[in-house]
């Protein structure tokens, strides 16, 4: 088996901030005038360990705040870590923040010297690359004024026109894209696919959850400082979709990842977790039982496509018993005809009063991009209370407009107690269905475009 060669190694890196309430305590501790000390830690990084490979593009998702930014400057020699070891095998070029890197008194031909000089290249080889640089950054004769008045548009094309075009081993990137326009995030998007058919290295943190799904290989997920995994860019997406709503678990390891939740204060609030939610488990337990016998019941034409090791997850105040797909002609099934209509069905029962609880549908790829997807708020069908006890049946129906191949369905109940977003039950991937189609265009979906062609 091929030995893959390591671009990034981040091993146990720590950064930690002391944050004063005065300035007169920032003075007084620097000049070691009180035995007490004068200020708190703020780990901005906790234990973060990553092994980034030659050719891989991996994606670092999380919340704000959860340290993504801080670990691409430390890997980018921007920070220092306060401990731990980082090491770089290869020529970087980072587009962080704006600003990074560039005088602002200088103009974009000069600045374009700066950043190339500070990457380790000669006058010369930047003379080779300029126009490919002023082509791609296209801001026309801007380019010969101070950046301090580019539009923030204007000053991220050039920017990553300079990061892209110097011909890097390792490209990082921090969320700089989400400032451009459209057809500039196309055209940087088509540049990262050659680059990954180049083998290069690419690492960059990004909100998008699309892009990660589409151009990574792995995903990390931070929270808070801390590592709580890596895996597929699948996996990591809905389990980042679990911290945003504070229910996330730790995911199973995957193969040589090592155990970066092992920090004992971190271990010990994940443990803590666990043991609640394994109680809440123990307590629904009762419940599942009498919900699979009654599915075990239905039909087998039902349980067709249903996915054994789905992710849920929820309070369970209100809990999705029964779902399945059937076609125009009210067939259960999992094979719809593209341009049939098919509805999907959904069960729920209220185990407690709710205010006003929200029924999802989502369909993705098999890639864990969401293709679609729709709510009853959305829609404007039900935003009535309910009461403990009731059960309510969903029906969504649709036009099978998607091209022909495999798809995963979502749902979810969730909802609003005063301005607190709360999730009920979330079945993520709890089913597949497979579009059956004799044609298929360009993208995911068909516009059913009406097409002539005359002679003249």
């Amino acid at each position: 088996m091929e030995q893959k060669e390591l671009a990034i190694h981040v091993d146990n890196v720590n950064k930690v901030y002391k944050l004063y309430n005065r300035n007169r305590d920032r003075l007084i501790e620097s000049l070691g005038l009180s035995r007490k000390p004068r200020s708190t830690e703020y780990y901005a990084l906790k234990n973060v360990s990553m092994d980034i490979y030659k050719g891989e593009t991996v994606g670092i998702i999380g919340t704000n705040g959860s340290g993504k930014s801080t670990i691409l400057k430390i890997i980018t020699g921007v920070l220092h870590e306060t401990s731990g070891n980082v090491q770089v095998n290869g020529r970087i070029s980072a587009l962080l923040e704006l600003g990074a890197g560039f005088n602002m008194e200088y103009n974009g031909i000069e600045n374009v010297y700066l950043n190339g000089t500070m990457t380790g290249f000669s006058e010369k080889e930047i003379d080779e690359k300029l126009q490919d640089i002023l082509d791609f950054a296209d801001i026309g004769d801007y380019v010969y004024q101070p950046v301090k008045t580019y539009s923030s548009g204007m000053f991220v094309r050039l920017a990553f026109a300079v990061a892209i075009n110097i011909d890097p081993e390792i490209l990082i990137v921090d969320e700089a894209l989400s400032v451009g326009d459209v057809f500039f995030q196309a055209k940087c998007y088509r540049k990262f696919e050659e680059f990954k058919k180049k083998g290069k290295t690419i690492l960059f943190v990004s909100h998008d959850l699309s892009a990660i799904s589409k151009y990574c290989d792995r995903a990390i997920l931070l929270n808070q400082g801390v590592k709580l995994g890596e895996g597929t860019p699948k996996d990591m997406i809905d389990a980042y979709k679990r911290v945003l709503v504070g229910q996330y678990e730790v995911p199973k390891a995957t193969e040589n990842v090592p155990d970066l939740t092992a920090d004992q204060d971190v271990r010990a609030a994940l443990d803590k977790r666990q043991e609640e939610q394994k109680k809440e488990r123990d307590c629904e337990a009762k419940k599942e039982e009498q919900t699979a016998e009654k599915t075990a019941s239905k039909s087998a034409g039902g349980q067709m496509g249903v996915n054994p090791e789905l992710l849920e997850y929820g309070t369970k105040a209100a809990e999705i018993v029964e779902y399945y797909v059937t076609d125009k002609n009210g067939i259960n099934t999992t094979a719809i005809l593209k341009g049939d209509e098919f509805t999907l069905h959904m069960k729920v029962k209220m185990h407690q009063d709710l205010p006003a609880p929200i029924f999802a549908l989502s369909i993705k790829n098999i890639k864990g991009v969401e293709i679609t997807g729709t709510n009853t708020m959305f829609e404007k069908t039900f935003l009535d209370s309910v009461t403990a006890g009731q059960i309510k049946e969903i029906t969504f129906t649709q036009r099978m407009m998607l091209q022909g191949g495999d798809y995963l369905i979502s749902l979810g109940v969730t909802g609003y107690e005063k301005d607190t977003f709360v999730v009920y039950h979330r079945l993520y991937d709890v089913m597949n269905i497979t579009v059956v189609s004799d044609k298929n265009t360009v993208g995911y979906f068909d516009m059913e475009s009406k097409v002539e062609v005359k002679d003249i």
